[in-house]
């Protein structure tokens, strides 16, 4: 068994309204005097209140191509990432020295050495510590990173497993693309970072156990969501299929997961789901027939940080342990889709 001790997110202290972040997403995908109808009807839509982004807006026109846009992003997940781990581990009630393995994901820039790496100089964790840097998950990583960690607590039920996500989506603004993709993801994304710290079964506290994890791939979607990598730096890619795909495969998932553990959906007290956009999370409530109450710390989320990749799903738990805790003994299931196409699922037991 593997129990989360303590979840901590944090955010850049830029904060923006959604309307000034349209404005900034007009001059910085379209050209001067075009129609920004679409834009603005987009941005309208997607249930964002607010965004906190890395960098004041008036240095994004700043940013000088992709090396000049990864050399904020280094700098800044170190700095997000360190004060996130830092309070976890606080929070915990456990010392950077005591961490055996350090995982962290990110799909919006790179570093070599790795963010963690860096972090953990920073924090004094100890040399011989585990590091696994994961690139490439996008927004499933946040549940697929916690379900690795559990993975790796079930051979080492006396360790400590710490899971890092820092996403700095506005550093991947493509300059001139007028695409409907780039648009939508405009409207949604924002930067934030998020820690795990989570132990196993050798040692002893108190939090949500995890019960089974399940991963599904799914056929033929590759090309859903993801990156185009250009020299300029990350392409989104984001299909209008999304919601279509969640519909397709999503119910029979959980339903078919629910049911080898001995459950139902409606034995589900916290449901914890990224909050990937309101198509995405109306389809999600369609598919699981759930009942509207079942995802408002997720519409939370959206409305207050918007899409945060990775880290969004975790910011999600954190609410729910810290706002909504269940009744002790009952199960939650944690919910996050990404690239692949895929989705990954978290059994938790309260």
């Amino acid at each position: 068994m593997t129990w989360i001790a303590a979840v901590h997110g944090v955010l850049p202290p830029n904060r923006y309204p959604q309307s000034e972040l349209t404005d900034l997403a007009a001059r910085t995908f379209l050209p001067e005097g075009a129609d920004r109808r679409l834009l603005d009807r987009l941005h309208a839509g997607a249930r964002v209140e607010q965004r906190h982004l890395a960098l004041p807006l008036d240095q994004y026109a700043k940013l000088d191509g992709f090396g000049a846009a990864n050399d904020v992003f280094v700098s800044t997940a170190v700095e997000l990432g360190a004060e996130a781990v830092g309070a976890a581990l606080d929070e915990a009630g456990l010392s950077p020295a005591d961490v055996d393995l350090f995982m962290f994901t990110s799909v919006t820039g790179v570093a070599a050495p790795s963010v963690e790496a860096r972090v953990a100089g920073l924090l004094g964790m100890r040399p011989d510590i585990k590091r696994i840097p994961v690139f490439g998950l996008g927004c499933v990583a946040g549940a697929a990173g916690i379900a690795r960690l559990h993975d790796y607590l079930l051979g080492w039920p006396d360790h400590v497993a710490v899971l890092l996500s820092v996403e700095l989506c506005s550093l991947t603004l493509q300059r001139g693309d007028a695409s409907t993709a780039s648009l939508v993801a405009s409207s949604l994304f924002g930067d934030g970072a998020a820690a795990v710290v989570a132990c196993g079964s050798g040692r002893e506290g108190s939090g949500p156990s995890v019960v089974a994890t399940r991963s599904h791939l799914y056929p033929g979607s590759e090309q859903v969501m993801g990156w185009e990598v250009r020299d300029s730096g990350f392409g989104v890619v984001l299909d209008a299929r999304v919601p279509e795909v969640v519909r397709t495969y999503l119910a029979d998932d959980v339903h078919g997961f629910l049911a080898d553990h001995g459950l139902t959906a409606g034995e589900v007290t916290a449901w914890v789901c990224h909050s990937g956009g309101p198509k995405v999370l109306d389809a999600v409530a369609d598919a699981l027939d759930l009942p509207p109450e079942a995802l408002e710390l997720t519409w939370r989320s959206l409305a207050a940080n918007g899409n945060l990749s990775s880290a969004s799903v975790l910011h999600v738990l954190r609410d729910t342990l810290r706002l909504r805790p269940p009744r002790p003994g009952t199960a939650g299931l944690l919910i996050a889709m990404g690239p692949g196409f895929c989705s990954e699922l978290v059994l938790l037991r309260w």
